[in-house]
């Protein structure tokens, strides 16, 4: 089970890295916006944002299915503020729990957005690509696109936006 654990956490930093090297198709005028500000999530919420509900339904059924891949927002917990992960690109990583049932492993990176001062407590709402695995799930991408191809991923906490 480690080893494909291992293997599933190598493909992602390989298309991470991969992606992340592509020359972007387009730019747009966000290209150099700064990476916090203090909007709020209204201003940030896409047209069909996913209720938390439903997105609780969506990660228990992963459980089963193994499915990947797909972008959510939801309002976590934070549980544990882990050390940083330092190897290639750099990554703050902490747990969050969304129900009783669920938590999971959030890497942002820090190398593309600011660190969060965050603690076990405190309450956070966040957007990021959902990859699951036998713990839970992991949620990156919690930060712009710095190749602006897509909309990117966010973590607001005590009103400051970050991505």
């Amino acid at each position: 089970m480690k080893k494909l654990i291992v293997a599933i956490l190598i493909v992602i930093v390989a298309g991470t890295i991969d992606y992340l090297k592509k020359p972007s198709t387009h730019t747009t005028d966000n290209a150099t916006t700064a990476n916090h500000s203090p909007q709020s999530p209204q201003e940030k919420k896409p047209e069909n944002t996913q209720s938390q509900q439903h997105v609780l339904q969506k990660i228990r059924q992963a459980e089963q299915s193994k499915k990947s891949g797909w972008w959510l927002e939801v309002k976590a917990s934070v549980i544990k503020v882990l050390r940083d992960d330092t190897k290639g690109h750099q990554h703050q990583k902490f747990l969050i729990r969304l129900a009783p049932d669920i938590t999971l492993l959030v890497a942002h990176n820090i190398d593309l957005a600011p660190r969060v001062p965050l603690k076990a407590g405190d309450s956070i709402s966040l957007r990021g690509r959902y990859e699951w695995n036998n713990r839970g799930g992991v949620l990156h991408w919690t930060h712009h696109d710095p190749k602006s191809r897509q909309k990117g991923g966010w973590i607001i906490h005590n009103g400051q936006h970050y991505k």
